[in-house]
């Protein structure tokens, strides 16, 4: 990296007129190939007396580019797909402030920049299960890589901070590159690299990170608000999925799947009688349809329920005993899994909170609702299974970092799921 020093006692904007590509330039740029648009529209730009890394209030942009290309490996890349040594030949001739020497330095950085934040985004196969394709990391245009560059307001905090990737991400990569990790935990960040990278950059979602058991609402790159969850077991772990809570259901009824039934309820029905079921507010349903019909108890062999040789279908009614609690958040996916209340309070005290079939209980379900709607979500009477539409689905991320930003520090939590060694196990349908 010695090329790197050789830049180190220049500043950006010491010839240049000041500057940045506008997002008028950005929409007008007919659509080209990802190099030959960054080309196009840095050109442009040089040629109207503007520059990107190289403008007024550019400051180091342009050495900070070329460090992190420099130490691409970190990423999983190779860092010779960005010819970092040229890009310093290039920014050395540029800060001589001849006009040809910075529209070359301007269009060859551009170009590298677009290559490297667009491998950067796109979706790593890390086992996530996408439900909404469109949460899916896609790599931006290079007019949208350029044009979110250009408005920046220190173009070169926006790349040492990576603006374009999850705010995590650049905080973990340096602790890579400062080289002051053990072993252990060096090969421990790495792989929550990768997992940091199906996050999203910017916008309004829901983060769950598994391994820590915590929920948190995001919006515009800060936390808003925080709580404990209780997520699967480790036989029922909770998947790595992205989504959109489309709706709530207040008052919502359990559907106690076949193995709970047998596990859980079936031996208290066979040691209690039939009064155990109506005191938890349990019903007996004839099968899985929509028009299912109520089974009267009685006719059905609990020891059998219970040994495993007969299926029944219970759900549970809306009530203090419900095991969604008052409201459930919904994403509809194939595994079955969302986001519930819950009346097991106390289960909010353990350290590990590995308690669920896989769905997630939440510590104030109240306080997301509140927050996803921006009002507090009450039923309008008795009737179960209230289906309230959220107006913009709100994207959840079930993430497991084992590895997250903690200051300058790095804070790790148990692999509750070992993942970290081995590919994730493949997601069982939730069990609530």
């Amino acid at each position: 990296m010695n090329h790197l020093r050789n830049l180190s006692g220049f500043r950006a904007g010491r010839f240049m007129r000041p500057a940045l590509v506008c997002a008028a330039l950005l929409a007008a740029t007919t659509p080209l190939a990802p190099a030959a648009a960054s080309a196009s529209i840095a050109t442009t730009a040089a040629a109207q007396g503007g520059s990107l890394f190289f403008g007024a209030r550019s400051g180091e942009a342009a050495n900070e580019l070329i460090r992190l290309l420099d130490s691409a490996k970190v990423d999983g890349l190779n860092p010779k797909r960005y010819k970092s040594r040229d890009l310093s030949r290039f920014a050395r001739a540029a800060f001589g402030g001849d006009a040809n020497a910075v529209a070359r330095a301007d269009r060859a950085l551009s170009d590298a920049f677009v290559r490297y934040a667009q491998d950067l985004r796109r979706a790593p196969n890390i086992g996530v299960i996408y439900v909404d394709n469109e949460l899916r990391p896609q790599a931006p245009s290079a007019a949208a890589l350029l044009q979110g560059a250009a408005a920046a307001p220190d173009l070169a905090a926006y790349m040492r901070n990576m603006g374009w990737m999850h705010p995590y991400y650049a905080q973990l990569r340096r602790q890579l590159t400062d080289n002051r990790l053990d072993p252990r935990t060096r090969g421990l960040v790495q792989v929550n690299l990768q997992r940091v990278r199906s996050l999203p950059a910017s916008g309004r979602y829901v983060l769950v990170n598994t391994a820590a058991q915590r929920l948190f609402m995001i919006d515009n790159n800060q936390t808003v608000d925080m709580m404990r969850v209780v997520v699967g077991k480790p036989i029922y772990p909770t998947p790595m999925m992205a989504a959109y809570i489309r709706y709530a259901s207040l008052r919502p009824y359990w559907n106690v799947p076949s193995d709970l039934a047998a596990e859980r309820i079936a031996p208290n029905v066979v040691k209690g009688g039939l009064p155990y079921l109506k005191a938890k507010g349990y019903q007996v349903l004839s099968d899985w349809s929509d028009k299912a019909k109520i089974v009267n108890p009685a006719s059905v062999d609990w020891a059998a329920v219970a040994a495993g040789r007969k299926e029944v279908r219970l759900r549970q009614l809306p009530g203090p005993s419900n095991s969604m609690g008052d409201m459930k958040f919904m994403f509809p996916n194939a595994q079955g899994i969302y986001l519930h209340d819950t009346p097991q309070d106390e289960l909010f005290g353990e350290a590990s909170r590995l308690f669920s079939g896989g769905c997630v209980r939440l510590e104030a379900a109240s306080r997301l609702g509140a927050w996803l709607y921006g009002k507090p979500l009450r039923p309008k009477g008795a009737a179960p299974e209230q289906k309230v539409p959220l107006a913009t689905p709100v994207p959840v991320y079930l993430t497991y970092l084992t590895a997250v930003p903690s200051g300058n520090e790095v804070a790790v939590y148990d692999d509750i799921y070992k993942r970290d060694t081995m590919p994730g196990p493949r997601a069982k349908l939730a069990r609530g």
